[in-house]
């Protein structure tokens, strides 16, 4: 009988495709569901990782711009008000501000440090938003695949032990396929989960370093404007 039932089992495709044309409606809508989930999630982390090794090459190259020695007015004309790079954005909303904050005459509205501080740190608001957008669908993923997982595996296993139940027969063969369908379920869950997850936490890190040192620059560009206010 166990061999039998060996040669039996042998006979059954566990392949993935085959797992998964085997099981029931709603574990195949599970598994579409984590297969699509993980492709999403790997999606903005490419994206994402291209996006924060640009920010800093563009960081990187204006900051030797920037402390070149080259005069504020002229590196503002070069870049102009709408420029394509970050760091180059933030500069941008200071030098707008301080232009706006001269009178027709030559003098300063009063208030202007703080007031280029504010445009500044708004710049750096959008770029950090920007920055972090799509995080927060790792994190989703991250913490709701391994659970949408064992929902079909659940679903799964039920479904095997009423065809037990109907078969009247517990041998290897019959309870086999059924319970690999159902954990294909939980390790598709895992596999999209753990990237996620990882990749959050990595980029989330990123992103945090890159905000903070836009913030060191606002800070350094702040303190050369007010010497000049100061003057």
């Amino acid at each position: 009988m166990e061999a039998e039932t060996l040669a039996l089992a042998q006979e059954i495709d566990f392949s993935l495709w085959a797992l998964f044309a085997r099981a029931t409606i709603v574990v195949k809508l599970v598994i579409i569901l984590l297969v699509l989930a993980s492709f999403w999630a790997w999606s903005i982390i490419i994206q994402k990782l291209i996006s924060y090794r640009r920010a800093r090459s563009e960081a990187d190259s204006f900051d030797r711009r920037f402390w070149s020695g080259e005069p504020l007015d002229g590196l503002f004309e070069e870049t102009g008000p709408d420029p394509d790079g970050r760091s180059e954005r933030i500069f941008a909303a200071g030098m707008t501000e301080w232009r706006r904050s001269h009178r027709a005459d030559g003098a300063l509205i009063p208030g202007a440090a703080q007031r280029i501080d504010r445009s500044m740190d708004v710049a750096i608001a959008k770029e950090s938003e920007d920055l972090q957008s799509g995080l927060s669908v790792l994190a989703t993923v991250g913490s709701t695949a391994p659970f949408v997982g064992l929902f079909g595996t659940v679903w799964g296993i039920m479904h095997s032990f009423i065809g037990i139940a109907e078969q009247q027969n517990t041998n290897l063969a019959v309870v086999a396929p059924g319970i690999a369908e159902a954990l294909l379920a939980t390790g598709l869950g895992l596999l999209a989960a753990i990237p996620a997850v990882i990749f959050y936490n990595k980029l989330s890190a990123d992103s945090d370093r890159i905000v903070a040192g836009y913030e060191a620059f606002a800070d350094e560009f702040g303190t050369l404007l007010s010497r000049q206010l100061d003057s």
